[in-house]
């Protein structure tokens, strides 16, 4: 059972060893989820750097993180009305889709999300029922 959500930004500290990245990779050991809009996004940034998002995809299969460690879960027509809704209170600090489809996803799972992302800090206090683990500080 996953133990938090991992975002696009969290993904990508740990594929390309950033900071922050070695916290993704312990919190793995707990398992973890990540939204198919997140997993699009990681993929997405790592294609655009040279990557073949297949290539990647088959490297996180092999060390046993998807399908293992990391539960992908999909997007549903009440995480697209979650996401809706989370555009006014989060317009002014500039979250993308994909930021509010990770917040969304966390809060249907009642769990934290992860992310490297440090315009998050500050989400609490705006979003009810999220709770928010930056991995960089």
């Amino acid at each position: 059972m996953s133990t938090f959500v991992l975002d696009a930004s969290g993904l990508l500290a740990y594929l390309q060893d950033e900071d922050g990245g070695s916290e993704v990779e312990e919190a793995l050991a707990q398992t973890g989820t990540i939204g198919t809009v997140n997993l699009a996004e990681a993929l997405s940034t790592v294609a655009l750097h040279g990557a073949d998002p297949r290539q990647v995809i088959g490297e996180l299969e092999a060390r046993g993180i998807l399908g293992g460690l990391l539960e992908v879960e999909p997007l549903t027509t009440d995480d697209a009305i979650a996401i809706a809704e989370l555009r006014p209170p989060t317009k002014d600090r500039g979250l993308s889709l994909g930021d509010r489809a990770c917040l969304a996803l966390g809060m249907r799972l009642g769990l934290p999300v992860m992310t490297a992302d440090r315009a998050w800090s500050e989400l609490e206090s705006v979003i009810d029922g999220v709770q928010i683990y930056s991995i960089r500080s």
